[in-house]
């Protein structure tokens, strides 16, 4: 079993266990097992000074792979549900453990979870464990997301093990530690209303409330609030990922943190040339999860968790129905306010026009026919020399233009270039160069190519970045395909 260390030795822990205050129905508690040869392969310096635990975990390395237990954590795997690509089945934890929630400095309440630590009773005939490429693939993104500026899980530190897990090839494993607002998911409410049991329900959501929107706490049909409140902050994040054409892959209900997080980055990627039924997931052969189709999942996701809270929306079904259709019936509207004004700032509009969602289609057609580049046209906008490149002298982009520069008119220009720099990355985890980290990596033992990746995405905004992370991927004539790691 894995050793629990002396708490001396680990300055800086400061734990609390508040889901397993919850109802046991909720999780079960779960050691890692141990590995054979645990090795520290990665660490996040910036979010461990930010958690307060540089000196605890520079001590403790052994930590990151499973083998060492913190004084005063709480292994736990936790209980979800979940459809996953429109089908329901109970999950939980299979190969993450949460180790608990530490606190932070500044108060902040977070969880510490390892994945890829091994069996739990969820596990389902899986081995718990993780690769190595999958593990370093969600620390890559999840930071390029969190330098983007989008809510996102973040990794704090990726080992490896010494042991070998079987997928389509043998692969290393490793063990990644995620840090998070917590792992509730739509898919713990599912869970929760699969067991038929009222009171579970209800301290879930109690739980949820005072966790994520303590304001709510104290409001009138605070349940129904609960949900609307989780429903914008969706809608603001699915609008965020389209702004950077951010494709997770695997938006099953169980990879919906009520939390407004992103979660979970299994066959995630982000498009080159813009074209709104891209996909890169090799388990999404339908395209269900494709770029363009995000946001009309999410909203049935939404649709989903308002089904397992209509005990609490009111004691009439007939009338907590009502209640929750017309809740979810505000969800696409937000998301288009959310979505245009985030298009606005990236065309420097400061303004709004009613003929704006038009502008902002006429560009991304153009793309779209085109066959170009989502984040290197807007980026290069801003941009008066770059707008005379070959690239630009076209006569749709020309009349598009026109259209622009008019509405753009009376604006300052300096401020308006100054919001497109802001709002349109330079740099994004190109599918070429994570591949590029991942293959050196996992088959040289080289981290040095992800650190300059890594580097180069913590300030994705930069006007000067080395070209090798602005260009676009040469012409290739692959499908580029990416994997669960499951």
């Amino acid at each position: 079993m894995a050793e629990i260390v002396d708490s001396d030795s680990l300055l800086g822990w400061r734990w609390d266990h508040s889901y397993a205050r919850l109802p046991g129905v909720f999780f079960r508690e779960t050691l890692p097992t141990p590995v054979r040869q645990p090795r520290l392969v990665v660490l996040n310096g910036p979010l461990a000074a930010e958690l307060g635990l540089e000196a605890a975990l520079s001590e403790n390395p052994a930590i990151f792979a499973g083998n060492e237990i913190p004084q005063g954590a709480l292994p736990i795997a936790q209980a979800y549900a979940g459809h996953q690509f429109g089908n329901f089945t109970n999950l939980g934890d299979g190969r993450a453990i949460l180790l608990g929630e530490h606190l932070t400095p500044s108060g902040q309440r977070v969880d510490i979870q390892l994945k890829g630590p091994g069996r739990t009773s969820y596990s389902r005939g899986g081995d718990g464990r993780a690769a190595l490429g999958p593990m370093l693939r969600e620390y890559i993104i999840s930071e390029a997301m969190h330098g983007l500026g989008i809510p996102t899980t973040r990794s704090l530190a990726v080992a490896t093990t010494g042991d070998i897990v079987a997928r389509t090839a043998l692969l290393d494993g490793a063990v990644l530690t995620r840090v998070a607002a917590s792992h509730l998911r739509v898919g713990t409410f599912q869970y929760a209303a699969a067991l038929q049991d009222p009171t579970a329900l209800q301290a879930l959501a109690d739980y949820s409330l005072d966790r994520h929107f303590p304001e709510l706490v104290d409001e009138e049909n605070r349940y129904l609030k609960f949900f609307q409140a989780i429903m914008e902050r969706q809608a603001a994040l699915l609008a965020q990922w389209l702004h950077v054409g951010f494709i997770h892959g695997v938006m099953n209900t169980d990879n919906m943190a009520i939390s407004g997080e992103t979660i979970d980055y299994g066959p995630c990627a982000f498009m080159n040339d813009y074209d709104p039924d891209t996909v890169f997931s090799s388990i999404d052969r339908n395209g269900r999860y494709a770029y363009g189709n995000q946001p009309s999942i999410a909203r049935w996701n939404l649709a989903r968790l308002a089904e397992t809270l209509l005990p609490l929306f009111h004691p009439d079904r007939e009338v907590a129905a009502t209640l929750g259709n017309e809740a979810l019936a505000g969800y696409d509207q937000l998301f288009q306010a959310y979505w245009l004004r985030g298009m606005r700032a990236k065309l420097g509009l400061g303004d709004d026009h009613a003929e704006d969602a038009a502008l902002v289609q006429g560009l991304l057609d153009w793309m779209h026919i085109n066959h170009q580049d989502y984040t290197t046209t807007f980026r290069k906008l801003s941009d008066e020399e770059a707008i005379h490149e070959p690239l630009f002298i076209d006569t749709d982009f020309i009349n598009w233009h026109e259209r622009w520069a008019s509405r753009l008119a009376g604006q300052p220009e300096a401020e308006a270039a100054a919001r497109m720099k802001a709002h349109n990355p330079a740099v994004i985890p190109r599918n070429h160069l994570v591949e590029a980290a991942l293959q050196a990596a996992t088959e040289e033992q080289d981290f040095c190519v992800m650190e300059r990746l890594l580097g180069a995405l913590a300030t994705p905004f930069a006007e000067s970045v080395a070209e090798e992370y602005t260009a676009p991927p040469p012409p290739s004539g692959e499908v580029y395909q990416t994997f669960c790691g499951t």
